[in-house]
C-alpha cells in the first residue's frame, strides 16, 4: 500500500479492516454458495454393508462377466492400431443387440485409414420420439491395454441395459450406443471421435437430446480407507476417501441432469453414490464421450468409479478381466435400468 495511503490513526484502521472484513466475508459467501450449487445433491448415499445380490442382480453379473472376457480377455487391445481386434469387438456387440432381437444401427467413417462404426439400437419414444436419451459406452481401449475396466465395463452396461430394457416403451426415445475411437477424444481434433461423429449426426436429423450418460469405467470399488483420490484438494474434505461408491461427473450446465439422475438412483439402489456439477476447467470431469454432447450444448454426464483416481490399473497391461467386480457392478447396472426408465418417461422437464 502507498504511503498516502496508509491509515493515519486508529479509526482509519478500524475502517479499513471493517471494509475488508465485509470483503472477506463476502468472498467466503459467494465460495460457500458456489461450492455448495456445484456438489450439493439430493437424496441420502447409501451408507450400510453390500447387500446380497438378487436374483435379477446376480443374473446381471453373469452376463456382465461374459461380455467383458469376451472384449478384454479374448479380443483384446483394440483400437486404430488394432484394427482387427476393434472390427472383431464391434461384431460381438453387433450380434448381442441382434441376439436381443434389435434392428442395429451403424454409422462408418474412417480412422487412419481404416473402417470404423459406431453401432446403436433405438427404442422409439410414444410421446416424444424427436428427443434422444442418449445411453453410450466406447468399446476402444487405450493402447497397450486390454481394457477390461476401461471400458468393456461400460460397454458391458449398455449391453445388459439393451437387454432389460428389450420390451419397455418409452415415452421419448432411448439410444444405447457403443462409440468407437473414445481414446482419441483429445487427439486429431476429435474429428474421429465417434461420439462427435454421433452427436453430430443427431443434429443433422434434427433431434434434440434430453440427456446423455456416459458409462466410463465402472468396474472397481475398494472399501479400504484411502483408496479414493481426487484432482483437488478441497474435494478431500467433501466427499469420501474411500473408493465404494459410484459417480454421476456433469457440468454447471447439466446440473439438472447430474440431479435428476443420482436421486433415482438414491431412490432405488442401494448403493454408494457421489455427483458433481463442476465447472469444466476441473481436471478429469471431461474425459469420456459426455464431452462430445457438450461442444453441442446438451446436458450429459459421465457415470464412472473416477477411473485413475481410483484404479490403479488405468491404461495399464493388467487392466483385466479379474479386476472388475462384477457383484458391484451388476447392482450399478440394474440402478441404472431405474435411472434410464425415469429419465425416459419424465413429462416434467422437457
Amino acid at each position: 500500500m502507498l504511503p498516502y495511503l496508509m491509515p493515519h490513526n486508529w479509526r482509519e484502521w478500524k475502517n479499513l479492516l471493517l471494509r475488508w472484513s465485509v470483503i472477506l466475508a463476502v468472498l467466503l459467501a459467494v465460495l460457500l454458495i458456489g461450492s455448495c450449487y456445484v456438489v450439493h445433491m439430493p437424496g441420502i448415499s447409501y451408507q450400510g454393508p453390500f447387500l446380497p445380490l438378487t436374483a435379477e442382480e446376480s443374473n446381471i453379473s453373469v452376463f456382465l462377466r461374459r461380455h467383458v472376457e469376451k472384449l478384454a480377455g479374448e479380443i483384446g487391445e483394440r483400437n486404430i492400431g488394432h484394427p482387427e481386434a476393434l472390427h472383431n469387438a464391434a461384431a460381438y456387440i453387433e450380434a448381442t443387440f441382434k441376439q436381443f432381437g434389435y434392428s442395429v444401427d451403424r454409422q462408418s467413417f474412417l480412422s487412419a485409414g481404416q473402417e470404423v462404426q459406431n453401432l446403436w439400437v433405438r427404442l422409439p419414444g410414444s410421446q416424444f420420439p424427436q428427443q434422444a436419451l442418449v445411453i453410450g459406452a466406447h468399446y476402444d481401449s487405450a493402447g497397450n491395454s486390454p481394457g477390461a475396466n476401461d471400458n468393456a465395463t461400460g460397454v458391458a452396461a449398455v449391453l445388459e441395459l439393451a437387454r432389460l430394457l428389450v420390451d419397455y416403451q418409452p415415452k421419448r426415445s432411448i439410444y444405447l450406443v457403443a462409440f468407437v475411437n473414445e481414446e482419441l477424444l483429445f487427439f486429431r481434433g476429435g474429428e474421429e471421435v465417434g461420439s462427435h461423429r454421433f452427436a453430430l449426426d443427431l443434429r443433422a436429423k434434427g433431434l434434440s437430446v434430453y440427456g446423455m450418460l456416459s458409462l466410463e469405467t465402472i468396474g472397481y470399488y475398494s472399501d479400504a480407507p484411502g483408496s479414493q483420490d481426487y484432482p483437488i484438494p478441497l474435494l478431500k474434505w467433501i466427499y469420501p476417501d474411500t473408493g465404494n461408491f459410484i459417480a454421476f461427473v456433469g457440468n454447471m450446465a447439466s446440473r439438472r441432469l447430474v440431479h435428476q439422475c443420482i436421486n433415482n438412483f438414491r431412490h432405488y439402489t442401494s448403493f454408494p453414490s457421489e455427483g458433481i456439477a463442476a465447472p469444466e476447467w476441473l481436471e478429469g470431469v471431461d474425459l469420456s464421450d459426455h464431452l462430445s454432447f457438450w461442444r453441442q450444448g446438451w446436458p450429459a454426464l459421465m457415470v464412472t468409479d473416477t477411473a485413475p483416481r481410483r484404479y490403479p490399473y488405468y491404461h495399464d497391461p493388467q487392466d483385466l478381466p479379474n479386476q472388475v467386480d462384477y457383484a458391484k457392478t451388476a447392482r450399478v447396472v440394474l440402478g441404472l435400468r431405474k435411472v434410464v426408465a425415469a429419465l425416459a418417461n419424465d413429462t416434467e422437464n422437457n
